[in-house]
């Protein structure tokens, strides 16, 4: 049985029974048999069904707002995830016939010469709990565009996520046995991987979680894709405009309660600014308002386990006991010692400390003062993780040179924590591998298929 705790108050929001072993083979052969008729379907009416599904999830926002709340802890006030969902399908809809349209190699009175993108058949969606509908929908909605059946395993945070997300596309027109979603535990998602009941599997998460992943599919040759941990950059240089880099980087690192997959961790200042920065950045924090998700005031919502909170206090005792300054009073705030985790600005920080090198996923960032590009390349690279970089500078020119040495999936310039569906979704190093989102999104959800025709 899957049992989700609500941060708000540590009640049970929700259970639901997972499925046995059989069950879920007999689920996986639903989705089988139904994916052929799906993929002889027009590219226009799979991308019209995609459509209408988003359209009515959309209708049901507000039930999906405070359910989240529920859930995971996200204050109300922000409106859930309807617009990065919709934005993000409808990217995919809209260059769906040029992605997947066909290469000539040759079309000639002797040849015909092309590749064909087919679907991978089954695509099995692992999405996580801190942004349930989103992340799920950067493989769902290309996947079934692209003529693939999809099964949807979500996190036991977000119970009902999954449930609903499914519900909104069966009402949009979307055949059953085409798109579910499963309940399903550790051992049963490995075993079914294990057999080769997918063609592409899509996990978002921890390192442990897409290590199982891999290890599960070892020797059946399955397509994997992997978003995994983050410990994700800032860097502002002296000619960066303070105020915006400020605003930005610690929206970055303290919205959603720190628990973004690209918020931002560890922030380098060049030293002409590193007072300002850090004055302008706590004058932020301290404006916060932590408490319950379901109030309309509040912009800083309990994390979505007090395991982790506790894994934060735990990083963030450490440091300060190693010699790190703490910045915010927190006593400001109404830290329960649970989930409700007052956020926290850490100087005078080494990458000798667990908060400057791994992924605390929680309110809390260290900043640090550096003297040059080299030291802040040197920095940004120390890391296990390389999804994202944010650079701060008027300089494009400076900021491509410095991004073309930083170890990592994407680099902004002058903003952070987005994921823009017209550019690949992709990391490095232990954030995983494959891409999301973007024509390349496509290719991971499709195989080539060559056709060399001799005419005479």
């Amino acid at each position: 049985m899957l049992e989700c705790i609500s941060p708000i108050d540590g009640t049970v929001f929700a259970t639901r029974p997972t499925l046995s072993t059989d069950e879920a083979v007999a689920a996986v052969g639903r989705a089988r048999a139904a994916q052929p008729g799906w993929a002889a379907r027009p590219l226009a009416e799979r991308v019209a069904l995609v459509r209408n599904g988003v359209a009515r999830l959309r209708d049901m926002n507000d039930d999906v707002v405070p359910e989240l709340a529920q859930m995971m802890g996200r204050p109300v006030r922000y409106g859930g995830e309807i617009g990065g969902v919709e934005e993000r399908a409808y990217h995919m809809a809209d260059i769906a016939e040029e992605a997947l349209a066909p290469f000539f190699a040759e079309d000639s009175g002797a040849f015909e010469r092309r590749i064909l993108r087919e679907p991978q058949g089954v695509v099995l969606v692992v999405s996580p709990w801190n942004y349930p509908y989103l992340t799920a929908i950067n493989t769902v909605a290309p996947a079934l565009i692209a003529g693939n059946a999809v099964l949807l395993k979500g996190a036991t945070q977000t119970l009902l996520a999954g449930e609903r997300l499914v519900r909104a596309f069966h009402e949009a027109g979307v055949p059953e046995d085409v798109f579910q979603n499963v309940f399903l535990d550790h051992a049963t998602t490995s075993d079914l991987i294990a057999r080769r009941s997918f063609g592409f599997v899509n996990f978002t998460g921890s390192v442990a979680g897409g290590q199982a992943i891999e290890r599960a599919a070892a020797g059946t040759f399955t397509a994997v894709g992997l978003e995994l941990g983050g410990k994700d950059p800032g860097y502002v240089l002296e000619d960066a405009d303070v105020d915006a880099a400020a605003e930005t980087l610690i929206d970055g690192a303290m919205f959603n309660s720190g628990q973004c997959c690209c918020g931002i961790e560890r922030i380098y200042v060049h030293q002409t600014h590193f007072e300002t920065f850090v004055e302008k950045a706590k004058a932020i924090v301290d404006a916060y308002v932590l408490g319950n998700p379901l109030d309309a005031d509040t912009t800083l919502g309990p994390m979505a386990h007090r395991r982790f909170a506790d894994l934060v206090r735990a990083q963030t005792a450490e440091a300060i006991a190693a010699g790190a300054t703490p910045i915010i009073d927190t006593a400001r705030f109404d830290d329960d010692g649970g989930a409700y985790l007052a956020p926290q600005i850490l100087t005078t920080v080494s990458h000798d400390m667990r908060v400057m090198r791994e992924e605390s996923f929680g309110p809390v960032v260290g900043i640090m003062p550096v003297g040059s590009d080299d030291e802040a390349v040197a920095l940004m690279n120390d890391s296990d993780f390389g999804l994202t970089a944010s650079l701060w500078t008027a300089d494009p020119a400076r900021a491509a040179a410095i991004g073309a040495r930083i170890e990592t999936g994407t680099v902004f310039m002058n903003r952070c924590d987005y994921l823009d569906p017209g550019l690949c979704w992709t990391g490095c190093k232990d954030t995983g591998r494959g891409g999301a989102l973007s024509h390349i999104g496509y290719q991971h959800v499709t195989r080539p298929k060559s056709y060399h025709l001799k005419k005479s």
